[in-house]
């Protein structure tokens, strides 16, 4: 999983690949106990970028993306946002969110 920075985020928006992006904080409870769900996916993503962008470092990327609840992800293809979901419960979850955001 690749942690993003502004410009780490803008360059995988110009991607043709589609991105994962977690938004989230390190004192978000939720967020450190979907933490290895979200590596798993990454590690098996075939295809797919997967990376995070913490909101305490990055608040004006999270305010743009309009992020309003953590965590939330956004699946991205070309620097547009294709669905986002919040506060997944596990690992398939994530999965099925992908798989039927990208149509497969």
């Amino acid at each position: 999983m690749i942690d993003m920075n502004h410009a780490t985020f803008q360059n995988h928006m110009e991607d043709h690949r589609p991105v994962l992006v977690e938004f989230w904080a390190p004192w978000c409870v939720y967020c450190r106990r979907i933490a290895p769900a979200m590596e798993k996916v990454a590690e098996q993503a075939g295809g797919l970028t997967v990376g995070r962008v913490n909101i305490d470092e990055e608040p004006l990327l999270s305010a743009k993306e309009q992020i309003e609840v953590i965590p939330t992800l956004v699946l991205y293809r070309e620097g547009k946002a294709l669905g986002s979901i919040v506060a997944p419960e596990s690992r398939d979850r994530i999965e099925a969110f992908v798989r039927e955001t990208l149509g497969g």
